[in-house]
């Protein structure tokens, strides 16, 4: 076990000096490569086969896509529904930056870029409403995590190349934990605006001014209907329906609703330039780390290591959620996701848990990552949004993290519901 207590030494102390966490896993790997006595050439094999996979190209063709669409108007639109859908209730433009995050979670696959898309707009306008900038910018933030969930979900793919598993399957997994997730963000949100006497002073919800929103805003509500029914019609694949996500974005952006310019355009491609950039470096260093994690046998270690609880499946998630949970408060999702699925997956299929379910779970409390300090993405995002601390955020972000705990609770001792979208299109799987 020296082999492996010394990579995680190295990694850990990197990452408290201040390391970025991409080369403190490269660090990490080429200290268990010297350990093992292995050829250094490994790092650039695992780089190279993490760069392989085919359906690889589909995150940066859906940051891309998303990017197009936000900047092309389509937020505005789907925010204007939103409004007519829930904004007379109390707290309503709370209501309307969740729904609105939920609709924008179709198209751009990120917790952050969704933030950023609905919170630009709904943030300062929950602000002259006289809600704290502390609960508008964390409200912004949590239903911005939901990108994450709601598919197309970039982390959803990251774990279906790590697992190799079907992305349809995923896609058609986090549908239905999106949208309870949304439905429990709402609540809190109504419970918290009801208390503080935030919003409620629109209009009155009647059916013609929402279709005629709904109507105004078709080209951003087919968007989904489009990508998503495309992949589960057969007409296209995942990578493809990312394909056909950008031009579709390009094509309303330009000629329905003219909201790009050549200035935007050329800045969602440098915005996807640097988000992939950074994505292909951080898969390949920790996918040379996560199979000397193989090498090493840390699975076998970690299946003898919970060798006493696995007549209590339920144990074990609940102890790796917390595990998640907290690695989260330090670790990009990203990395998080490729290191531990290799750990942790071997054990929980063989506790009889369906990979799918475990691909949920994962994402589901990588979603808390986004809203825990320091390294929260969604915090920082709003709080430049709202112009207040990211400790006043992370203040504001505490009771809307009561619905992601409710979630994973509910993930572990009530799962047949999750995978039943997939299983009831793509068929049962026996695990």
């Amino acid at each position: 076990m020296n082999g492996p207590l010394i990579m995680a030494a190295v990694f850990v102390f990197t990452m408290a000096i201040g390391v970025p966490i991409p080369f403190a896993a490269g660090i990490a790997t080429v200290a268990g490569i010297l350990i093992a006595d292995i050829p250094l050439t490994l790092m650039a094999q695992s780089a190279w086969t993490a760069f392989e996979p085919f359906p690889l190209v589909t995150i940066p063709l859906f940051v891309l896509a998303g990017q197009l669409m936000e900047h092309g108007g389509m937020s505005e639109k789907l925010v204007a529904i939103a409004h007519r859908l829930v904004g007379a209730y109390k707290g309503g433009l709370g209501l309307v930056t969740v729904v609105a995050c939920m609709f924008f979670a179709a198209l751009s696959g990120s917790g952050p870029a969704t933030t950023a898309a609905i919170g630009s707009i709904t943030i300062p306008a929950m602000i002259k409403e006289s809600y704290k900038p502390r609960f508008a910018g964390a409200i912004a933030a949590a239903a911005g995590a939901l990108g994450s969930m709601i598919p197309p979900s970039n982390l959803l793919i990251i774990y279906a190349l790590v697992s190799d598993e079907s992305i349809p399957r995923l896609f058609l997994a986090g549908i239905l934990p999106g949208i309870a997730l949304g439905l429990l963000l709402m609540l809190v949100t109504f419970i918290v605006a009801s208390y503080n006497g935030y919003g409620g002073v629109g209009e009155a919800f009647r059916w013609r001014p929402l279709l005629e929103a709904l109507w105004d805003g078709k080209w951003a509500v087919f968007a989904p209907v489009l990508i998503l029914g495309g992949i589960y019609t057969g007409v296209f694949t995942p990578s493809e329906a990312a394909g056909v996500a950008v031009f579709y974005g390009l094509f309303v952006g330009l000629f329905v609703y003219r909201g790009l310019t050549l200035t935007k355009v050329f800045e969602a491609f440098r915005f996807t330039a640097i988000v992939i950039g950074t994505v292909l470096f951080i898969l390949g260093s920790t996918k040379a780390f996560g199979q000397l994690v193989t090498l090493f046998d840390i699975p076998q270690s970690i299946l003898a290591l919970f060798e006493n609880l696995t007549a209590y499946p339920w144990l074990v998630l609940l102890l790796i959620g917390v595990f998640y949970i907290l690695v989260g408060m330090w670790l990009e999702s990203i990395p998080q996701i490729i290191i531990f699925t290799a750990v942790f997956l071997p054990l929980v299929t063989s506790l009889g848990v369906d990979p799918i379910l475990f691909g949920i779970f994962t994402v589901m409390t990588c979603e808390l990552g986004f809203l825990t300090p320091p390294i929260g993405v969604n915090l920082f995002v709003a709080a430049r949004i709202s112009k207040t601390s990211i400790e006043q955020i992370s203040v504001g972000v505490l009771p809307l993290l009561i619905p992601y705990i409710v979630m994973i609770v509910i993930l572990v001792f009530f799962s047949e519901w999750v995978t039943y979208l997939p299983d009831l299109v793509y068929g049962e799987r026996a695990y």
